[in-house]
Order: C-alpha cells, then sequence, then structure tokens
C-alpha cells in the first residue's frame, strides 16, 4: 500500500487535530487510499517543535517551514499557522510539487486568498492536490441534508439560518492571542467561525451573492499572554496585567440573498455565554425542512411537508452506518462520532484525492469563495448597504 510521508507547520491545537486524523485515518477507513507517515513536524518554537515531534510520534522537528516545503521526502504539507501565514506557506509548498491540506480561512485577506486558488489551479494541471480544511461541511447529518436537498425531497429552498455561538472569548480576561489581532488573524469572529457556517450554507443552497451585516466589538482591549501558544480562552490573566487594543470584531451578523433565490440569515459571535460550539444550520423548501446542531452532532432534523397532517412534524434521525461515512459511526446508529472522527473523514477525503489523482469539494477556490464573502461582510458593514460578492 502507498505510503505518504506527511509534514505538520503549526503543532498547536490544531496541529493535533490533524495528527490525530492522519494516524487514525486507516484505522477506521481501512483498505486506506494511502497510508500517511508522520514525518517532519515545524513549529516557530523551538520547545514546541520538539516536544510535539515525541508526543505526535514525528521522526524530526524544524523550526524553519521552508525546509520543510523544500524535503524531497515530504509528500504532503498540513499548514496549521495562524492565518497570515497561510498563504506563503501554502503557495511554496504547492510549487514545490506538495499536496497541501490548509486550515481555514484559507487566508486572512482576499489578495492572499486568491493568490492560493491560483497557485493551486496551476499546481492542479500537474496532479497536485490542495484541500481547505472546512470539516464540519462533512458531518454525516449534513452530507445527509445535502441529499435530501439534491433529490428535492425539500423542494425548492427558500430560506437559510446559520449560526456559530461560542463563549471562550467572552471574558474580558481572556489572553490577547493572535486570534484578536487583524494583522494575524484578519478578522475575528467573522474569520475564525462564521466562515465554517458561510461554507456550510454555500454547500447546501448555492452561492452567496449578496450581503447586508452588523459587525461589532464589544471587548476593545485584553491582556497581553506570554509566549506564542493559542490558548483559546483556557487561562485568564490578571487584571492589573498590561493590556493592548483589539482590532477585529467579537460579533458579525449579516441577511444573505443566494444566487438561487433563496434568501436568509448568519450569526456569529465568541461571546455568547451559554454556548460552546454551537453550530446550527436550518434549511426551509417549499415542501419541507431540515436541521443541524452540531452540539447533537449524530442527529439530523426533518420535517417533510408530504407526510400525513396528523403526523406532520420534526423527526430525529440518527446517523450511523446507513449514511454517509457509514465505516466511522461504529457500526449502531446513536453510538455518535466525535470530533476527531470528523477531522478523520477530512483526511480521508483528502488522501483518497490524492491517491485517486482529483480534487475534494473543499478546493482552495472554496475557500477563496468564503473569503469573498467575509469581505463583503465587512465593507457592508461600514457602508450599511447591501453589498455584491464580486
Amino acid at each position: 500500500m502507498k505510503k505518504l510521508n506527511v509534514a505538520l507547520i503549526g503543532a498547536g491545537f490544531m496541529g493535533k487535530a490533524h495528527v490525530v486524523a492522519y494516524s487514525n485515518m486507516p484505522k477506521f477507513f481501512w483498505p486506506a487510499p494511502a497510508v500517511p507517515v508522520l514525518k517532519t513536524v515545524c513549529d516557530i518554537e523551538e520547545s514546541i517543535a520538539s516536544d510535539a515531534k515525541d508526543r505526535f510520534g514525528f521522526e524530526k522537528w524544524t523550526t524553519d517551514w521552508k525546509e520543510v516545503v523544500n524535503d524531497p521526502e515530504i509528500d504532503i504539507v498540513s499548514v496549521c499557522t495562524p492565518n497570515n501565514a497561510h498563504a506563503e506557506i501554502a503557495i511554496a509548498a504547492l510549487r514545490a510539487g506538495k499536496h497541501v491540506l490548509c486550515e481555514k480561512p484559507i487566508a486572512d485577506n482576499s489578495v492572499d486568498a486568491k493568490a492560493m486558488a491560483e497557485a493551486a489551479e496551476e499546481a492542479m494541471k500537474k496532479g497536485i492536490v490542495s484541500m481547505c480544511a472546512y470539516q464540519y461541511r462533512r458531518v454525516p447529518a449534513v452530507v445527509l441534508a445535502k441529499k435530501f436537498i439534491d433529490e428535492g425531497s425539500i423542494g425548492d429552498i427558500l430560506n437559510v439560518r446559520a449560526t456559530y455561538l461560542q463563549s471562550w472569548s467572552a471574558d474580558p480576561s481572556s489572553p490577547l492571542s493572535w486570534r484578536f489581532q487583524k494583522g494575524v488573524a484578519g478578522a475575528g469572529a467573522l474569520g475564525d467561525i462564521a466562515t465554517h457556517v458561510i461554507d456550510i450554507s454555500q454547500y447546501l443552497a448555492g452561492d452567496i451573492k449578496e450581503v447586508v451585516s452588523s459587525v461589532q466589538t464589544y471587548i476593545k482591549e485584553r491582556p497581553v499572554q506570554e509566549g506564542g501558544v493559542d490558548l483559546l480562552g483556557t487561562v485568564k490573566i490578571d487584571e492589573n496585567a498590561q493590556k493592548e487594543p483589539v482590532d477585529v470584531d467579537d460579533e458579525a451578523s449579516f441577511l444573505v440573498k443566494f444566487k438561487n433565490g433563496a434568501v436568509g440569515s448568519i450569526e456569529a459571535t465568541r461571546n455568547a455565554w451559554g454556548r460552546n460550539n454551537f453550530i446550527t444550520v436550518e434549511v426551509h423548501g417549499t415542501k419541507g425542512s431540515v436541521y443541524f446542531n452540531y452540539e447533537r452532532l449524530n442527529e439530523l432534523q426533518v420535517c417533510f411537508a408530504d407526510d400525513p397532517v396528523d403526523r406532520r412534524g420534526f423527526k430525529t434521525i440518527y446517523t450511523g452506518p446507513a449514511h454517509f461515512y457509514g465505516e466511522v459511526t461504529w457500526n449502531i446508529p446513536g453510538m455518535n462520532i466525535g470530533y476527531g472522527e470528523l477531522k478523520t473523514i477530512e483526511c480521508y477525503e483528502f488522501i483518497k484525492a490524492i491517491a485517486n489523482n482529483a480534487q475534494p469539494s473543499t478546493t482552495f477556490t472554496e475557500g477563496y469563495k468564503v473569503d469573498k464573502v467575509c469581505e463583503a461582510v465587512m465593507k457592508s458593514s461600514e457602508s450599511q448597504n447591501w453589498e455584491t460578492i464580486s
């Protein structure tokens, strides 16, 4: 069976998720399309890189990403750095003939996102695969919703409502990580989490063509943390610590119009006390509705208009072996999968695309399309007008 040598650039929270996925993929999807081999881990912090080598089981470590990109032994580069480094690393890796899996958002600005999409298109001609890591569209229940929509079970789409609510930054004592700095992240909740539900909404209902938005920053400054590790609100810093300004959004809310005539709304915030990883998508059609809530990851709510009147209403489908990616769902509906299995599914789609000389559904072009929606959201927040996605 073919083996593919993997290099991980960025050994933090998302780097760990990628390692779990590469390690578990052949264990779930067997025979695997190819077997990932953990070759090199890279992080700008020497202590993090060296620790990650032993912790995750890589053969070697480095602090220089260019060393990774230029290594002829490396087949795959996973980019798990802060957003502002995505473009330079990913484009260099593609030009060096490496397959690239890049975390979302694809870049911290649409200019870099476009450059990445163009580099991926050029690399595609040489059989190089690139993928933007929008894993939530691969939830079996969301793929099932897509099946119902595509086969016409809920009719023509009228409305889409999507939310992504978190609370980890609602506390003002949460430290000023890179996610609160525009020069590194590009945007706040909009780029960090709204991008996920923009992607799911476009996956289910087609491309968004117009938006009108409201973008807010509630906490104007935060205490400075020591070190470069993204603590994601798990550590609180003393109120007397040095503080610096926050220059990204805490919340983005916007109405949307789709190219197919449907309308909808998207809301994302990291300041919603009581919400941890609350992703919801509800799609209403002329013949029914589907509803998904990530906090009930293994369920899809469906309502079909042609059900008898005395039993019409939402019912729950528990995803399992009969549904998409059934190999991962432990044989019995309701035994459930979690975040680790979801990243494993993402890895499977990536490795399968490489093995089949194909491109996955979440190409860099799809990532660029999401970035263009975000750009229009920010522009609308300033103009207070409907803005068209170019």
